[in-house]
């Protein structure tokens, strides 16, 4: 399938729904904790983050649509895990399987223009399929990101209503005209040209244990018109159920993401394929 790298590419948001169509909605998180890189027998070094990040994804290749490197457990090695990531988005990309950059940025003007050209120009050693972005300074701050990834055929995924503890303090205030209810209705109007065609390539993270709050504030995700990057499933303790649930008329858009739930049973590349094929099953 196409990917990100290559040039005359489809917008994001089509590649993604022809890749979900497929070969089904899992996204499996790459996750190199330091007590996970343990139970794989595996040191708390960089050749170790390699090994673990390449056997993921050598596993999971053939069944996932997407993986999902979170980007903070390569940085806290410094550039040479800032190498490891590169190199893991360079054999993603020649796979076919396409990436999501789990780095959460946010900032305003230059600052975040370079954020975005880190994560999202054509030629960066970091581009990937797409980010994640932190819209807590104003949806609209995260314009040079948004500009970017139309241009360059990249997409986002930008942080609406998030499934830990603290996140309600900021997401659910203003009750039915909710922060995370705007931040849908920002990503709804980005999305706006490709409504009834195809999905938008601006997504929104909506964690996959949120239970009623869409309901309870009043948010339609159907209407965003944009892929849901859902994490939660398994560990976290979401089943396929809960996301059919939870996400009703926009299941169809959800891009179930599962981390320790298939990466706990490493570190054997064909217990990992099992996992993650068991996990496409159930959805």
């Amino acid at each position: 399938m196409p990917s990100a790298h290559d040039a005359g590419r489809l917008p994001f948001g089509a590649r993604l729904a022809a890749a979900m169509q497929a070969r089904g909605p899992l996204c499996v998180g790459i996750d190199p904790h330091p007590g996970l890189l343990a139970a794989w027998g595996l040191g708390d070094s960089v050749q170790a983050l390699r090994t673990f990040s390449l056997t993921v994804l050598e596993a999971v290749a053939p069944v996932a649509t997407a993986v999902k490197p979170q980007v903070a457990l390569y940085e806290r090695h410094g550039s040479a895990g800032f190498a490891v990531l590169e190199e893991l988005l360079a054999a993603a990309a020649q796979a076919g399987v396409m990436t999501i950059a789990d780095a959460k940025r946010g900032d305003i003007g230059s600052t975040m223009a370079g954020y975005a050209d880190a994560w999202l120009r054509d030629g960066s050693a970091l581009a990937a399929d797409s980010v994640t972005l932190s819209p807590y300074l104003g949806f609209e701050s995260l314009r040079p990101a948004l500009d970017l990834a139309a241009a360059s055929g990249r997409g986002v995924f930008v942080l609406a209503l998030t499934s830990n503890p603290e996140g309600a303090s900021v997401q659910h205030a203003g009750g039915t005209e909710s922060v995370a209810l705007r931040m849908a209705q920002a990503a709804a109007v980005e999305n706006q040209h490709w409504a009834e065609r195809a999905l938008g390539s601006v997504g929104l993270v909506v964690g996959a244990t949120v239970g009623t709050a869409l309901v309870d504030l009043g948010i339609d995700l159907a209407a965003v018109h944009g892929p849901i990057l859902a994490p939660g499933l398994g560990a976290q303790g979401a089943t396929a159920r809960d996301l059919r649930d939870t996400f009703g008329a926009a299941y169809p858009a959800v891009l179930a993401t599962s981390s320790r739930g298939i990466l706990t049973a490493g570190p054997e590349v064909a217990a990992l394929r099992r996992a993650a094929e068991d996990t496409v099953q159930g959805l």
